[in-house]
């Protein structure tokens, strides 16, 4: 459970160190693939505090996610249409939707623990 989260804080760090940037060009692209990658991770928490984490789907739907939502930033780019709003809405939704998944359980969690606590 924990591994996902100590590897979003190292992928911060490393971000906020390494003097790496993005071109313009790409940051539109970029910005949508991190918010897809995003949604896998909250996705893949989830997964695990529910017991149903599996390694290969995790890492396929990171990465698929991520290339979806880039190519259809580009392919909108290239049509003029703006495409990626779709993946924006769709990817933005399921983030709050597991956020909210992830608040639920660590209240559950506080509240028994509170509740355990008061018994003794």
């Amino acid at each position: 459970m924990w591994l996902p989260i100590i590897g979003i804080f190292l992928g911060i760090i490393l971000g906020l160190i390494l003097p790496w940037q993005i071109p313009t060009n790409y940051a539109s692209y970029m910005s949508i693939a991190v918010l897809a990658a995003l949604d896998s991770v909250f996705g893949g928490i989830r997964a695990s505090l529910e017991g149903k984490f599996q390694t290969d789907i995790f890492i396929s739907g990171f990465f698929g996610n991520a290339f979806l939502a880039a190519g259809l930033a580009y392919i909108g780019d290239r049509l003029d249409v703006p495409i990626y709003l779709a993946a924006i809405f769709a990817f933005g939704n399921r983030l709050f939707q597991n956020f909210a998944e992830l608040r639920r359980h660590f209240l559950a969690y506080l509240r028994r623990r509170l509740d355990d606590n008061d018994e003794k």
